[in-house]
């Protein structure tokens, strides 16, 4: 019986905590066309200010490969002649938080030489720069590992170089959805794939160099072809490739 009361008890903690969360904003796709309430199309190939976006990535982003159906954001990546096409969308000056639980559940393509990613930048990006902005890498995967998921973030104590960053490995992760789950504190960030932990960061001394977060940070979602981390070899077999997303959520 007192197994069965402590048994009991901890169910209602564990109830009582996730409905302390407060569900502040959600995305789930529906219709048939982008919420333009809430995102934003980047366009073109980054030049003449970042070409490459920075990365050496091959795509030119056009908003005609950004589409929705049966619920889900679609975001495909092809190759039209010698020229490779994808999309990407935020949430800047349109959705902004500070601190919270982010999900989103997503559907990986596979192929060598695509890059999906779900990611933060923040809000401040214009008046600072990359990467004294700081950047969460909620969810970033590139085809030529197949099975690793990639947590990181950016600093400028790192200098913008990816050392703060831990990989996960899931069997066949292209073949179904999947949750990528942010926790984010004013001490910490952790991460989270299917409810399971994969990374927490929190360093010791934080400030602006070391945990550039503690200000507001916006939504990305994209899907690069090739560039530095996607790889320079790109299989051009396997165009066209699809990144669903399901849904944003975001808690405090």
């Amino acid at each position: 019986m007192k197994k069965r009361s402590i048994i009991s008890g901890l169910f209602l903690f564990v109830g009582l905590q996730l409905s302390a969360q407060e569900l502040i904003w959600e995305e789930n796709f529906e219709g048939d066309s982008l919420n333009m309430e809430n995102w934003s199309y980047e366009t073109g190939d980054g030049c003449p200010d970042l070409c490459g976006w920075g990365n050496n990535e091959r795509q030119i982003y056009n908003e005609d490969y950004v589409t929705i159906k049966d619920g889900n954001l679609v975001i495909t990546a092809d190759k039209v002649g010698d020229a490779y096409y994808s999309g990407k969308v935020n949430t800047k000056d349109k959705f902004e938080f500070q601190y919270g639980t982010v999900e989103v559940r997503a559907k990986l393509p596979d192929g060598h030489g695509l890059w999906p990613a779900i990611w933060m930048l923040g809000n401040n990006i214009n008046e600072v720069g990359w990467p004294a902005s700081g950047e969460i890498d909620i969810m970033e995967f590139v085809g030529r590992k197949p099975d690793t998921i990639h947590n990181a973030l950016h600093t400028p104590a790192s200098h913008g170089d990816t050392e703060n960053i831990e990989t996960t490995r899931i069997e066949n992760v292209t073949s179904d959805f999947h949750v990528f789950k942010m926790n984010w504190t004013e001490d910490a960030i952790t991460f989270y794939i299917d409810d399971e932990k994969t990374y927490t960061f929190s360093p010791s001394e934080k400030n602006e160099e070391t945990y550039p977060y503690r200000h507001p940070f916006y939504f990305l979602l994209n899907l690069a072809v090739g560039g530095n981390f996607g790889g320079p070899e790109v299989d051009d077999s396997i165009f066209p490739k699809q990144f669903l997303i399901d849904y944003v959520k975001v808690y405090k």
